[in-house]
């Protein structure tokens, strides 16, 4: 059976490698196999991410400690090093260990969600994914596969803790069956999205990881066509809800981010900061997948183009990675300005995800004003060139300014 598609016997054929030996190989691949016809790269590359992770995950490279110098205290915790793996690499709460070996100053683990999902399937594909390797870039129309806030809570309670790798854990609100894509479960009734979302921090809390992210910017899953405005009430209403069904019950300071679209225009950031900051919320995080194709177009080489038009026509979804750089260093800095006019009475951070690749990036950073960063496009194709050193090839990069 594996010989009847070319990415089955792709597979078949590099499995034995190891990850890192399987990135340098599909790193000289991969400029080559997205020009193959659009439909088939889709289907080549969905298939073969969802392996590499799951072998990834369970590396177990030498340890490698982060300079001192690079370490913080943030929320009374300790990150010994200011970049972390964004929400999407460890769904299910594989990786910890793999990540603390490399080198990381923080773990998060998911998004999930109240219920299981399987995640999108479309034109024959399930969780489809294409990379623009020319261009430092990917699209993936995922949908949130997970093993649901229980499961991945239950695991987290159970992980042995390294010093100076905070555990993280990010949820999102999104319909449930019968509502959204992917799901499988019900409802209990009187139940309603924010409501399960309130019961996945409260599991989060009781399995005793070190911080929450709530992920207010996920574009694959289903949500309705709003306008700006009413996306915006929206928003309002349910960081509320949050605050007065979770954050206000609190029993240990257990810090919240609010992760929100790299998508979001600049001149909005005071009064989402000013919103979060009264609630009680304790950072925002800026941000995920972009949705603006036509405008990211222009940051895509034209060999890949033809992919990426497949893509976003067919499955929509969200833009990763490099083309997303200067969008979430100016929402960075704007967040920063408004912070240093008013300052807030509590201790309150900014984050940094998308378009973080290389030392000088993490270092941008932190010149902007975001103490910790995220990455995920960004890692693998740094991972592509350095293997599992990867963490150390940014720090490095720092350093040497």
């Amino acid at each position: 059976m594996q010989g009847r598609c070319p990415s089955c016997r792709l597979a078949a054929h590099v499995s034995p490698l190891s990850p890192a030996a399987l990135a340098r190989l599909d790193s000289r691949l991969r400029p080559l196999l997205v020009t193959l016809p659009a439909p088939l790269a889709v289907r080549l590359y969905s298939a073969g991410r969802r392996r590499f992770l799951a072998r990834l995950a369970e590396a177990r490279p030498e340890p490698y400690g982060p300079p001192p110098e690079l370490a913080r205290t943030l929320w009374g915790l300790r990150f010994r090093a200011p970049l972390g793996n964004a929400a999407g690499m460890f769904k299910n709460g594989q990786g910890y260990e793999l990540s603390w070996r490399q080198g990381a100053g923080y773990w998060l683990a998911g998004t999930t969600t109240a219920r299981p999902r399987s995640g999108n399937r479309g034109h024959g594909v399930s969780q489809p994914f294409a990379p623009y390797p020319r261009s430092g870039a990917a699209s993936n129309w995922l949908g949130l596969p997970n093993d649901g806030d229980e499961a991945v809570a239950a695991r987290l309670a159970r992980l042995e803790r390294r010093d100076g790798c905070p555990v993280g854990a990010s949820t999102a609100a999104v319909p449930c069956p019968g509502g959204g894509s992917g799901g499988r479960g019900g409802r209990t009734a009187g139940e309603d999205d924010i409501s399960l979302l309130i019961r996945g921090l409260a599991l989060y809390d009781q399995a005793g990881v070190d911080f929450l992210e709530v992920n207010e910017s996920c574009p694959n899953t289903g949500a309705p066509d709003e306008s700006r405005e009413e996306q915006w009430a929206g928003l309002g209403s349910r960081l509320e809800r949050i605050a007065d069904g979770f954050l206000r019950r609190r029993r240990r300071p257990l810090p919240v981010i609010v992760k929100v679209s790299v998508d979001t225009d600049p001149a909005l950031v005071p009064e989402l900061l000013d919103r979060l900051v009264g609630l009680g919320f304790d950072g925002v995080d800026f941000g995920n997948t972009s949705t603006d194709y036509a405008a990211l177009r222009e940051a895509v080489a034209p060999p890949e183009r033809r992919l990426y038009d497949l893509f976003t026509a067919r499955f929509g979804g969200g833009v990763s990675g490099r083309p997303l750089r200067q969008r979430s260093l100016a929402l960075v800095r704007a967040a920063a300005a408004h912070l240093a006019d008013r300052p807030p009475a509590r201790e309150f951070h900014v984050v940094r995800t998308g378009g973080v690749e290389t030392g000088a990036d993490l270092a941008a950073s932190q010149a902007a004003g975001a103490p910790l960063s995220g990455w995920f496009t960004g890692y693998f194709e740094a991972f592509a060139r350095h293997g599992l050193g990867v963490y150390r090839a940014v720090y490095e990069g720092v350093l040497r300014g």
